[in-house]
């Protein structure tokens, strides 16, 4: 796509230059570099940049359908050209990808203040659970296990997604509500795991849980913990609420 783009500024460069004297003619190779960086990357993005500087020299400087250029005005040319290039690449890039993380903040939000009110809906700790499991998929698209304990042992396990955990992935749950901290995949102690496991601390009685996300290594968020530790807290309350009112009917 972005080879093709610029073939097409291109022709129509080459097309102006043939019946209209145009001295910023060049600047028709910005465009493809803006729209590879808003729709397909900074990498296809920089492609553009080289590949309209190197059209332009060949294509539109003299002596043409050459590399070799005479006028060192137009060394400057496809320089300046190459520079702007580069710079508007880089800015539409960060552009888009700030506006990319602005849209996913919102919807993170949106889901996140849904969950909070389905998540005191349930009158049994199998639908809250369930109800968690739901939201973090819908929040990160990953496999995701929600493992309740109670007394040091696993009473239920609810998943979402194609994977559920193994041997190795209980004990990092259960590494993690130990000592109470954010256990990652594939790092000491839990070398064996593919789940990051978030521990949800309860009082009292009731069951705690382990929050697992099974991320791809080359497709993990930067900071997923924030949105994961608010919904670990709503489920810490919503699970010794449970508790409460099953003792109060009782």
């Amino acid at each position: 796509m972005s080879v093709a783009m610029t073939a097409v500024a291109t022709a129509l460069a080459v097309g102006i230059d043939s019946r209209v004297t145009i001295p910023n003619v060049s600047m028709v190779f910005v465009v493809p570099v803006v729209m590879a960086a808003i729709g397909l990357g900074l990498g296809p993005s920089l492609c553009s940049a080289v590949l309209g500087a190197l059209a332009y020299n060949f294509f539109l400087t003299e002596p043409r359908y050459t590399l070799i250029v005479d006028d060192p005005a137009n060394v400057w040319a496809i320089g300046l050209l190459f520079v702007v290039g580069l710079i508007v690449s880089g800015v539409a890039f960060t552009s888009h990808r700030r506006a990319a993380e602005a849209a996913l903040l919102r919807r993170q939000v949106a889901l996140l203040q849904d969950y909070g009110r389905e998540v005191a809906a349930p009158d049994n700790i199998k639908a809250i659970v369930l109800t968690t499991s739901r939201a973090l998929a819908a929040l990160f698209g990953v496999p995701v296990a929600v493992i309740l304990v109670s007394d040091g042992k696993v009473v239920s396990v609810e998943r979402v997604g194609g994977a559920g955990p193994q041997e190795a992935e209980i004990e990092a749950a259960l590494s993690s509500l130990a000592t109470g901290s954010f256990v990652r995949a594939g790092v000491y102690p839990a070398v064996a795991s593919r789940f990051d496991f978030w521990p949800v601390a309860t009082t009292g009685q009731a069951p705690s849980a382990a929050i697992g996300l099974l991320f791809d290594p080359e497709e993990r968020p930067l900071a997923p913990s924030t949105p994961i530790e608010i919904v670990a807290r709503l489920l810490s309350l919503a699970l010794d609420r449970q508790h409460l009112l099953v003792g109060h009917s009782a």
